[in-house]
């Protein structure tokens, strides 16, 4: 949806975990002919804490789709935030579809999988391409506060010196790219994605240290 495309053979969705949704949600998956392929069990306070809950499709045309279900995103706001800032695109025969804003997907991509760092930047830099000359004083400011690459950070800081300074005060690396310093922003921002991917870590320890004592707990 966002000229970063990756060959995947699930769906991701983000949903309000509520008894009125949720309802809803196993309808669909009724519909889909989804059974679930590991734990835990759909329920509200799984989803609350952070989990997902994940499916596998046997519907004649989705046979073997995986479709995977949040409720919250590690180092994202809650889902009426991220409602709110959705985008809405329309697909011929489908109608409306609701899907996560660029800014917050970008966020969410922040994990320990370097795949997911090498979409991010991807993300950005197709973003920075397609809207660089018409791009909102925001949207600026989020093209510098999340750039990956050095060299599109750097003409980024030359091109918007005013807000490279402003966004600075938060992400200090932009001083580095307003001098023109290469080799130190390179192990700046390597740096940063390491702080992100501990950040990732200590969230899913204690998610998939549950999972593991709901696994033992099934097969006594």
């Amino acid at each position: 949806m966002y000229g970063a495309a990756e060959f995947s053979r699930d769906s991701d969705f983000v949903v309000l975990a509520s008894p009125l949704n949720l309802k809803a949600l196993q309808g669909a998956l009724k519909i889909l002919k989804a059974v679930p392929v590991y734990y835990p069990e759909l329920t509200i306070p799984y989803l609350l804490k952070g989990h997902a809950c994940h499916f596998r499709c046997g519907a004649r045309g989705v046979q073997g789709l995986r479709v995977d279900i949040m409720s919250k995103l590690k180092g994202c706001d809650a889902f009426g935030k991220l409602w709110g800032r959705r985008n809405r695109v329309k697909i011929s025969g489908l109608g409306a579809v609701d899907i996560i804003s660029l800014e917050d997907l970008v966020q969410s991509k922040k994990t320990q999988r370097d795949k997911d760092w090498f979409m991010l930047s991807r993300l950005i830099e197709n973003d920075i391409f397609i809207n660089e000359g018409a791009g909102s004083s925001a949207k600026i400011s989020w093209w510098l506060a999340q750039c990956r690459v050095p060299e599109t950070l750097a003409r980024l800081c030359a091109d918007y010196p005013e807000a490279a300074r402003r966004v600075s005060a938060r992400r200090p690396l932009l001083r580095e790219a307003l001098a023109g310093n290469f080799k130190k922003l390179s192990g700046l921002l390597k740096k940063e994605e390491a702080v992100e991917r501990a950040k990732d870590l200590k969230y899913w320890f204690p998610l998939k240290k549950e999972l593991e004592q709901l696994r033992l707990s099934r097969e006594r």
